[in-house]
Protein backbone atom coordinates (compact mmCIF):
# COMPACT_ATOMS: atom_id res chain seq x y z
CA UNK A 1 0.00 0.00 0.00
CA UNK A 2 1.22 3.47 -0.79
CA UNK A 3 0.11 5.59 2.16
CA UNK A 4 0.00 8.93 0.37
CA UNK A 5 -2.55 7.53 -2.08
CA UNK A 6 -5.04 6.49 0.59
CA UNK A 7 -8.11 8.72 0.89
CA UNK A 8 -7.09 9.57 4.47
CA UNK A 9 -3.65 10.83 3.47
CA UNK A 10 -4.97 12.69 0.42
CA UNK A 11 -7.35 14.54 2.74
CA UNK A 12 -4.69 15.03 5.41
CA UNK A 13 -2.20 16.55 2.97
CA UNK A 14 -4.78 19.05 1.74
CA UNK A 15 -5.63 19.95 5.34
CA UNK A 16 -1.90 20.33 6.14
CA UNK A 17 -1.53 22.78 3.24
CA UNK A 18 -4.46 24.76 4.67
CA UNK A 19 -2.92 24.82 8.15
CA UNK A 20 -5.76 22.75 9.62
CA UNK A 21 -3.54 20.61 11.83
CA UNK A 22 -6.16 19.28 14.23
CA UNK A 23 -8.13 18.07 11.23
CA UNK A 24 -4.99 16.34 9.86
CA UNK A 25 -4.96 14.32 13.06
CA UNK A 26 -8.65 13.53 12.72
CA UNK A 27 -8.27 12.48 9.07
CA UNK A 28 -5.37 10.10 9.76
CA UNK A 29 -6.47 8.47 13.01
CA UNK A 30 -8.83 5.87 11.44
CA UNK A 31 -6.07 4.84 9.02
CA UNK A 32 -3.48 4.69 11.82
CA UNK A 33 -5.68 2.32 13.81
CA UNK A 34 -5.71 -0.16 10.87
CA UNK A 35 -1.97 -0.06 10.19
CA UNK A 36 0.90 -2.14 11.57
CA UNK A 37 4.70 -1.92 11.49
CA UNK A 38 6.55 0.98 9.87
CA UNK A 39 3.40 2.36 8.23
CA UNK A 40 1.81 2.70 11.67
CA UNK A 41 4.93 4.33 13.18
CA UNK A 42 5.17 6.78 10.28
CA UNK A 43 1.48 7.70 10.43
CA UNK A 44 1.65 8.13 14.23
CA UNK A 45 4.63 10.43 13.76
CA UNK A 46 2.74 12.56 11.21
CA UNK A 47 -0.29 12.71 13.52
CA UNK A 48 1.93 13.89 16.37
CA UNK A 49 3.63 16.50 14.18
CA UNK A 50 0.21 17.86 13.27
CA UNK A 51 -0.79 17.78 16.93
CA UNK A 52 2.40 19.69 17.80
CA UNK A 53 1.56 22.42 15.30
CA UNK A 54 -2.01 22.64 16.57
CA UNK A 55 -1.06 22.64 20.26
CA UNK A 56 1.70 25.22 19.79
CA UNK A 57 -0.96 27.82 18.97
CA UNK A 58 -2.16 27.76 22.58
CA UNK A 59 0.82 26.22 24.38
CA UNK A 60 4.31 26.35 22.88
CA UNK A 61 5.61 23.89 25.48
CA UNK A 62 2.78 21.49 24.62
CA UNK A 63 3.71 21.78 20.96
CA UNK A 64 7.30 20.85 21.74
CA UNK A 65 6.17 17.85 23.84
CA UNK A 66 4.17 16.47 20.91
CA UNK A 67 7.07 17.21 18.57
CA UNK A 68 9.42 15.16 20.77
CA UNK A 69 6.95 12.25 20.74
CA UNK A 70 6.67 12.50 16.95
CA UNK A 71 10.42 12.36 16.47
CA UNK A 72 10.59 9.16 18.54
CA UNK A 73 8.20 7.52 16.08
CA UNK A 74 9.88 8.95 13.00
CA UNK A 75 13.51 8.28 13.94
CA UNK A 76 12.97 4.57 13.18
CA UNK A 77 11.72 5.41 9.67
CA UNK A 78 14.14 5.70 6.72
CA UNK A 79 15.06 9.28 5.62
CA UNK A 80 12.72 8.91 2.64
CA UNK A 81 9.68 6.76 3.28
CA UNK A 82 6.79 6.22 0.89
CA UNK A 83 7.99 9.28 -1.00
CA UNK A 84 8.10 11.54 2.08
CA UNK A 85 11.40 13.18 2.95
CA UNK A 86 11.05 12.40 6.65
CA UNK A 87 14.09 14.28 7.96
CA UNK A 88 13.04 17.37 6.01
CA UNK A 89 9.48 17.07 7.36
CA UNK A 90 10.82 17.01 10.92
CA UNK A 91 12.93 20.10 10.23
CA UNK A 92 9.98 21.92 8.62
CA UNK A 93 7.91 21.40 11.77
CA UNK A 94 10.82 22.28 14.08
CA UNK A 95 11.26 25.58 12.19
CA UNK A 96 7.51 26.31 12.39
CA UNK A 97 7.50 25.68 16.14
CA UNK A 98 10.36 28.17 16.48
CA UNK A 99 8.62 30.71 14.22
CA UNK A 100 4.80 30.56 14.50
CA UNK A 101 4.47 32.75 11.38
CA UNK A 102 6.04 30.00 9.28
CA UNK A 103 3.85 27.48 7.46
CA UNK A 104 5.65 24.13 7.31
CA UNK A 105 5.77 22.28 4.02
CA UNK A 106 5.03 18.57 3.82
CA UNK A 107 7.98 17.49 1.65
CA UNK A 108 7.21 14.50 -0.53
CA UNK A 109 8.16 13.30 -3.98
CA UNK A 110 5.34 13.46 -6.47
Amino acid sequence: MHLLETPEFVTALELWRQGEYWEVHEALEPLWMRLRGPEREFTQGVILLAAALHKAKSSPSGGWRNFTKAVRHLEVIPPTYQGVRVAELIEEVRAALRDPERTPAFPYLR
